[in-house]
């Protein structure tokens, strides 16, 4: 019992020593945390007395900045005052100078004007006693003359006026007479001279070219197993072949030149090459056509850097290249429009115009000859068409449409165009009319079966004798080919006039392809 007194004892005096411990430490704390806050607030209360200062010493800055400031700004205003006050004062200066030359002046005005009205009355005065004498002067001669003044003014001007009539009657018949022999006599003049400075050659161009061979054994390469190889390259190129007639060499017949060349062209390669046979012949023959292509566009661009004409487009260019493979009338069109572009140059030259527009209104006169299409349009106005879709000058485009007088002449190049064709065209051996209508007819021919559906190709060969159709297989059935034949044959017949008779063969053919891979 006593040992749980102690205990209970000591656990009371434990706990009281505990709290007292307790209560000790947290009074010591309270006093650290005190001391601590008061040395947080006196810390901040002394920076905030350093902020402090410091923000007056900046805003002492500033504002003497600024009184700076005002004070520089107020000595520039009042410095610019000062400028314009002595500007002010110079130009009340000046102003006084210019009053005082006024009124000098108009004091020396009104002395001129006073002494002009004294001049002024004598003046009237004396022409008063003038108009008195004159009056008894005309008094007297109508006394003399016994007519009146105003029957005499008549009567001399009556006679001065037929004498000037007659007169200028007389002058005009002699400078319209002069004029017209003036006339006659330069026009002569500048056509021989615009014709002697510029030559030229005279060529015929045929229809038939003739390729050169080491001998007869190459004509049976050409010829193929069974014709195979002679048929592939007609159908290929559109140029009848004939290997029999002449010895030595292989003539190509047909009335369009390109074909012809690259017919011609694609012959000499596959001879060189030797390997004849239909594939190869329509690789050579797709190739020489690409080759002819490049060509025209070269000889287009070497045409116009000779005759020294800029900014042509492009297209214009490919069909001024294109005039070397077609002729007029049997004349070369690319030679006869070099011609007339040269003509034209020099007669706009002798004439005081624009040579420039002269010279390319002349190579471009028959541009309209060359598209493929030949629409329903005389050459002259589809040419001036074309012209004006590659926006050339309105001068060059009149000049085109009016050299056959189809629309009315606007400017003084175009007669001179049309002048020039006709002295490029009028030299003797320079045209043939028999050629130029056969070659029409043909192309006549093989547009007329080209207009049916259906049909791929057209050829007109052996000199219009013979039209070959190439059909589309998938489109013409073999009976229907028969059928077209015969339409093609009853409309010839019907809607075009041809010496002799004209055989018109359709051939369909069937190809297989395939590739070995």
């Amino acid at each position: 019992m006593d040992i749980v007194l102690y205990i209970f004892l000591g656990l009371v005096i434990g706990v009281a020593i505990g709290r007292y411990l307790l209560q000790r430490v947290l009074k010591n704390q309270e006093i650290a945390a005190q001391n601590k806050v008061k040395k947080i607030l006196k810390d901040a209360e002394n920076n905030a007395e350093i902020l402090k200062k410091n923000k007056l010493l900046e805003a002492k800055e500033k504002f003497l900045q600024m009184k700076a400031e005002h004070e520089q700004e107020v000595n520039n205003r009042n410095n610019s005052l000062n400028q314009r006050e002595n500007s002010l004062k110079q130009k009340e200066q000046s102003l006084n100078q210019r009053m005082e030359n006024v009124n000098r002046k108009e004091q020396e005005l009104d002395n001129q004007r006073k002494n002009l009205e004294k001049q002024l009355e004598l003046t009237q005065k004396k022409q008063e006693e003038v108009e008195s004498l004159k009056n008894q002067h005309i008094t007297q001669l109508e006394t003399i003359a016994g007519l009146s003044a105003e029957e005499a003014k008549n009567q001399l001007v009556h006679s001065l006026t037929e004498e000037a009539r007659s007169k200028a009657m007389i002058q005009i018949k002699d400078i319209v007479d002069e004029a017209k022999l003036t006339a006659n006599k330069e026009a002569k003049k500048v056509v021989i001279q615009t014709i002697q400075r510029t030559a030229t050659e005279a060529a015929i161009e045929n229809t038939v070219s003739i390729f050169n061979i080491e001998n007869d054994e190459i004509k049976g390469r050409v010829i193929g197993r069974e014709g195979r190889n002679i048929r592939a390259l007609e159908a290929a190129t559109g140029v009848e072949i004939i290997v029999d007639d002449t010895p030595e060499a292989i003539i190509l017949s047909g009335f369009d030149p390109v074909r012809r060349e690259i017919a011609r062209l694609a012959l000499h390669r596959l001879v060189t090459d030797g390997r004849i046979h239909p594939a190869r012949i329509e690789e050579v023959v797709a190739k020489t056509k690409k080759q002819i292509e490049d060509e025209i566009v070269e000889i287009g661009e070497r045409t116009v850097i000779d005759l020294g004409i800029h900014g042509l487009h492009p297209e214009l260019i490919r069909m001024v290249g294109r005039m070397r493979y077609r002729s007029s009338y049997g004349q070369n069109l690319l030679q006869h429009s070099r011609e007339v572009a040269n003509f034209c140059a020099t007669m706009a030259s002798e004439l005081g115009l624009n040579v420039k527009l002269a010279k390319r209104a002349g190579l471009l006169h028959d541009i309209g000859k060359v598209p493929d299409d030949n629409p329903e349009l005389p050459h002259a106005i589809l040419g001036m068409q074309l012209a004006e879709k590659y926006k050339e000058h309105p001068e060059v485009c009149n000049a085109i449409g009016a050299h056959h007088d189809e629309i009315e002449m606007t400017s003084l190049i175009s007669p001179i165009v049309q002048a020039c064709d006709a002295i490029s065209g009028a030299r003797p051996g320079a045209r043939r009319e028999v050629v130029e209508s056969y070659i029409k007819r043909l192309k006549e021919l093989e547009e007329l079966a080209l207009s049916y559906p259906g049909v791929e190709k057209t050829f007109a060969i052996q000199a219009g004798r013979e039209l070959r159709v190439v059909v589309e297989s998938e489109r013409v059935t073999d009976a229907q080919a028969e059928i077209l034949a015969t339409d093609i044959s009853n409309r010839i017949q019907t809607e075009m006039t041809y010496p002799g008779q004209i055989k018109v063969t359709v051939i369909r053919e069937t190809r297989s392809v395939s590739y070995a891979k």
